[in-house]
């Protein structure tokens, strides 16, 4: 997805580098290495980093979704961890940490469904939970990549703490 707006400056990488990686790393290196872990031109790869929405055969949106040890940003993050004290390195717990969905798709319930979907994505790997840090209701459009408090409702999640007045982490227990 190479259009104007979140997909041309995909933020997935991010949770995926430190912040010394990512100034050092230039945006072809990441569109890269996001391509290679998401399985890019290989549907049936056995690993992939989120999954792709289809509409009549055309890609219009994307989860990021992988156990929540696969993102290193999240480890030392401040949203994550704020008033709950939880292992860190269980790699049970899954993080769905961004969307996108293209122009032209918009307004659908698109995202909601690729919130869904990455829920039982992580359930049929063995997760035993999944959770989302969204924007609450109000923030800068511009940082909804990370989602927002209904498409995490909608996916069934419920909110388990509010670290800041504009950030949330919704979470479901599947086992």
């Amino acid at each position: 997805m190479t259009e104007g707006g979140d997909a041309n400056g995909c933020r997935c990488q991010w949770f995926k580098l430190s912040a010394a990686e990512w100034k050092a790393t230039g945006r072809e290196a990441r569109d890269d290495a996001l391509a290679a872990q998401s399985g890019c031109g290989q549907p049936d790869a056995a690993t992939t980093s989120g999954l792709v929405a289809y509409v009549e055969d055309q890609p219009a949106g994307w989860v990021a979704v992988e156990p929540r040890t696969a993102y290193p940003r999240l480890r030392t993050a401040r949203i994550p961890w704020s008033g709950r004290d939880e292992d860190r390195d269980d790699a049970g717990v899954w993080a769905v940490t961004c969307f996108v969905v293209r122009r032209g798709f918009r307004g659908r319930g698109l995202a909601k469904a690729l919130a869904s979907a990455a829920v039982e994505h992580a359930r049929d790997r063995g997760a035993t939970a999944v959770e989302g840090y969204p924007r609450i209701a109000g923030a800068d459009e511009s940082n909804l990549f990370v989602g927002s408090r209904s498409i995490f409702e909608a996916a069934g999640m419920r909110e388990v703490s509010r670290p800041t007045e504009a950030r949330a982490v919704m979470r479901m227990e599947l086992r």
